[in-house]
C-alpha cells in the first residue's frame, strides 16, 4: 500500500510532487543554515527518501550530513537505500523500524534537521500534538522542523502552528498554495531540547 502511494510522484503534475518541491527547498534552507561542521538528520516515516535525495544531490553540504531515514515498510526502505546509493549520500542510512515509537531513536545522535511529513494528516489530531511536544526529544539545539498537512476542512494548520509555538519553536516557513490544498512548515527550535523519553508512542496512522 504504501509503496504504491509513492506513485504519484511519477507525475510532476500531482499535489504530492508540487508539495516534494516545497520540502525540497525547505530542507536545502535549512542545511544551509546550519553552522559550519557536521548535519545530522532524521526523517520520521521517510517512505522512500526522495524528499532528502533530492534536497541533497548536488549539495555543497552533502558531504557533512548523516543520518537516519526510518520507515517501517521494508519496500520503502529498499528503495531508498537504493536511492542513497546512487546518489553517494553515504552517510545516510535508511532504516526499517517503527517511526512511531521513541524508542526508535534512542541510539540515533540528535537531529539538526527533523522531517515530519506526511505523518499529520493520517493520524489523530491528539497524536499530532503528542508528536510536536515530544519532537524536541529527537533534536539537538536550534534544530529546524520541516512538517507537512493538509488544509482541507476542519483546517487543523492553524492549531499545529500553535503547538509548535507552545513547544518551544519559532516559525520560519509557512507554504501553501491555499484552502483545500497542501501546506509546508518549517519551525526552529528555540527551547532547550527534551530529555529522553522511553516508551512513548508518538502516533498512529489511522488512515
Amino acid at each position: 500500500r504504501w509503496n504504491a502511494w509513492h506513485e504519484q510522484y511519477a507525475d510532476p503534475a500531482s499535489p504530492l510532487s508540487q508539495r516534494l518541491a516545497v520540502v525540497v527547498s525547505r530542507i536545502q534552507q535549512a542545511v544551509d543554515r546550519v553552522p559550519p561542521g557536521p548535519i545530522r538528520i532524521i526523517s520520521v516515516c521517510a517512505g522512500q527518501g526522495h524528499d532528502v535525495v533530492s534536497a541533497l544531490q548536488g549539495s555543497p553540504r552533502a558531504a557533512d550530513v548523516t543520518g537516519f531515514l526510518v520507515e517501517a515498510d521494508g519496500t520503502n526502505v529498499a528503495e531508498a537505500a537504493a536511492a542513497l546509493r546512487d546518489a553517494r549520500l553515504t552517510g545516510i542510512e535508511a532504516v526499517c523500524a517503527d517511526a512511531s515509537e521513541l524508542d526508535t531513536y534512542r541510539d540515533m545522535p540528535r537531529a539538526d534537521v527533523l522531517l515530519l511529513c506526511g505523518i499529520f494528516g493520517n493520524v489523530s489530531d491528539s497524536d499530532v500534538q503528542r508528536t510536536i511536544e515530544h519532537a524536541s526529544t529527537l533534536c539537538a539545539p536550534g534544530a529546524f522542523v520541516v512538517w507537512t498537512r493538509h488544509r482541507r476542512a476542519p483546517d487543523l494548520t492553524p492549531r499545529i502552528r500553535g503547538w509548535f509555538d507552545a513547544a518551544g519553536y519559532d516559525e520560519v516557513s509557512f507554504d501553501s498554495p491555499g484552502a483545500d490544498s497542501f501546506s509546508v512548515g518549517m519551525h526552529r527550535l528555540r527551547a532547550e531540547p527534551a530529555g529522553p523519553a522511553p516508551d512513548v508512542t508518538l502516533f498512529r496512522f489511522i488512515r
